[in-house]
């Protein structure tokens, strides 16, 4: 009869090695999110997750490893391999900004199997399934007004447990060998915004850990997933004028209407006096229209969001109706990074609500001027946001000058 021997498990990652392994990662997440790259609003979710997983792991090492023959001549006539098994996880985050995010979850794996059949007449099966928990930071680069792509870094803590059985000339001597281990792990992904509560996930992420008899593998887990934000601000348009488009003055220039009186006949002719021209009627003041940034679009796009889609519909709404002779927008940013930057990006902006107002408010793209300012006119004062360098401090600070305004002129 053939034995097999399991090597007896590496030594166990303790408690304190795990925290120790941990703190780096969440003393790097806290100083990226203090940060505050972004304009985003920070806010918590959960969500959970299901999919198929695949191993990968060196079978015929875990075979060549534990058996020992018996006598000589033991060989391995044949290796058969089931490494696809199902998958879930169920997590929470906190999204910092709109580019980084912590993510704290609960993973299982599913199962992965392998039968080795030996000569003399024998043979191996062996199953391995993993799960344990999770701490990844989680980057998001907004792609639209609804598409985010993922990337994600982290460490699983992981329990892996092996059964074994040996059939005729084999025989087990430790059935169900464990381990627990820390590994790195990685992922990459697509997000889709259905709303400002519902998100979808398609991740693949990748989780290394042991196999519980002296080696390393993998386990690949490719994963749809349902995320519910919460305690998120709600992103209604803010506008920083009173005055609405519909509530224009619409000054008319009437001119006055004279009858000439009847005149005896006998009467001479009355001389005639020069009479000045009537001043031209003032051109009324412009009205303008400021939006928050932030209302609009996600961080460092152009695309428009619902609400500020929302908030250029109702304008549209309240102009039908009123005579203009032109509307100019104007995209402003803050001072912080590139002045290049800063004024491609607001002159994107600016170009993005007029397409929006020509397309869908069907307003007259002759009368539409789209400029960006980039940080040339800010509203916030040196002296009240003082410093140069980000934070959130010095981001909440310059919010005002974040901003897209509309300008009509000419109204009557």
């Amino acid at each position: 009869m053939t034995h097999i021997r399991i090597p007896s498990p590496r030594s166990r990652c303790s408690t304190r090695q795990l925290a120790l392994r941990l703190i780096p990662l969440a003393v790097l997440g806290s100083l990226l999110g203090g940060s505050a790259l972004a304009e985003g609003e920070p806010y918590y979710y959960v969500g959970l997750g299901a999919g198929q997983t695949r191993g990968s792991f060196d079978e015929q090492r875990i075979s060549n490893s534990v058996i020992t023959p018996i006598g000589g001549g033991f060989s391995s006539q044949s290796l058969s391999t089931d490494r696809n098994g199902t998958g879930y996880k169920v997590f929470g985050g906190y999204q910092m900004n709109t580019w980084l995010g912590a993510e704290l979850g609960f993973f299982h794996l599913g199962k992965q199997r392998f039968t080795n059949t030996t000569v003399p007449a024998g043979a191996l099966d062996g199953q391995w399934r993993s799960q344990g928990m999770n701490l990844d930071l989680v980057g998001t680069l907004p792609m639209g007004a609804n598409w985010s792509a993922l990337a994600r870094v982290g460490v699983a803590y992981a329990r892996t447990r092996d059964v074994f059985n040996g059939s005729g000339a084999v025989a087990v001597a430790d059935a169900t060998p464990s381990e627990r281990s820390s590994n790195l792990k990685l992922g990459v992904g697509l997000q889709y915004a259905f709303n400002e509560s519902v998100l979808l996930r398609g991740e693949a992420e990748r989780y290394r850990n042991s196999d519980a008899v002296g080696g390393h593998g993998h386990v690949n887990l490719f994963s749809a997933s349902l995320v519910f934000p919460f305690g998120r601000a709600p992103s209604g348009a803010r506008r920083s004028s009173a005055v609405a488009p519909a509530a224009m003055p619409m000054a008319m220039a009437a001119t006055p209407m004279t009858t000439p009186m009847p005149m005896p006949a006998a009467a001479p002719p009355a001389p005639m006096v020069a009479v000045a021209p009537l001043p031209a009627p003032m051109p009324p003041a412009p009205q303008r229209v400021s939006y928050s940034a932030e209302s609009m679009f996600e961080f460092g796009t152009w695309t428009l969001q619902s609400a500020g889609r929302s908030a250029l519909d109702t304008f549209s709404t309240e102009l039908a109706g009123v005579r203009y002779d032109q509307i100019t927008i104007e995209g402003h940013t803050d001072r912080l990074g590139s002045s290049a930057f800063n004024q491609q990006l607001s002159q994107q902006r600016a170009d993005a609500v007029k397409a929006y107002l020509v397309t869908q408010g069907k307003l007259d793209p002759a009368k539409l001027q789209a400029v960006g300012k980039g940080e040339a006119a800010p509203v916030t004062l040196a002296e009240t946001c003082r410093g140069q360098r980000q934070s959130a401090a010095l981001i909440a600070c310059l919010q005002p000058d974040r901003r897209v305004e509309i300008e009509v002129s000419g109204t009557r």
